[in-house]
């Protein structure tokens, strides 16, 4: 039995996942792991040795042996590729829909799903992506799946992107609803709410009511 409960937080991009998560975790004392951020990482991994983001055997190899932590700073989460921090790198439109491509092979997920695991052992810990209720940790001691509306999920990217992104928020809606196919059908671990959960629509919901909606909900907290 884990001494500290483990939380999921799944969703699809722009659901509020990351902030969430993120303000969550230092309320409650709890460490945050963010799994889409290692997708991302294998992305950017294999585009910088070019493997196709099709290859999902090379793909599954680059996943078993890149060398992935994360480290707190100022109130962010740091992702560090091989001690390089690629926090920003691993953000761009390109990479973003590359962890989509990646994270559909099998060997990518088997692996990183085994990293999950050993990080969050011994709870205490909040994961935030995609699966992570449904095949990370579906005994997690509580599971959350946050949503909103498509075009509201792509305003928010539009805006966290900035005019520096180079993309028009057309551009950014297509690529949310096209990434939402890609995760929800995919043959592996595809998105979907994972039994037990409580299901929370974001939509027009502050950030503050987002967290406090979940903190209550956490294993000995008051509602």
């Amino acid at each position: 039995m884990r001494r500290r409960p483990v939380v999921t937080i799944d969703g699809p991009s722009g659901a509020g996942k990351t902030t969430a998560s993120i303000l969550l975790a230092e309320r409650a004392g709890m460490v945050r792991i963010d799994t889409g951020a290692m997708y991302r990482a294998v992305a950017l991994a294999a585009r910088r040795e070019g493997v196709s983001w099709d290859d999902g055997a090379r793909l599954g190899d680059i996943a078993r042996r890149i060398d992935l932590s994360f480290r707190a700073a100022g109130g962010s989460v740091r992702v560090l590729l091989g001690g390089e921090d690629v926090s920003e790198a691993i953000r761009t439109p390109e990479i973003s829909m590359g962890a989509s491509a990646v994270s559909a092979h099998g060997a990518v997920r088997e692996a990183l799903v085994a990293k999950q695991r050993e990080m969050g052992k011994d709870g205490g810990v909040i994961l935030e992506g995609r699966d992570t209720g449904t095949v990370v940790f579906p005994d997690a001691e509580a599971k959350f799946f946050l949503d909103a509306a498509v075009a509201v999920r792509a305003l928010r990217r539009y805006r966290e992107i900035g005019p520096e992104g180079g993309q028009r928020y057309e551009e950014v809606l297509s690529d949310a609803i096209r990434r939402d196919v890609q995760d929800s059908t995919r043959e592996h671990s595809p998105l979907r709410v994972p039994d037990g959960a409580f299901y929370l629509d974001t939509t027009t919901l502050s950030v503050d009511e987002v967290v406090e909606a979940l903190r209550r909900r956490l294993p000995g907290e008051r509602t």
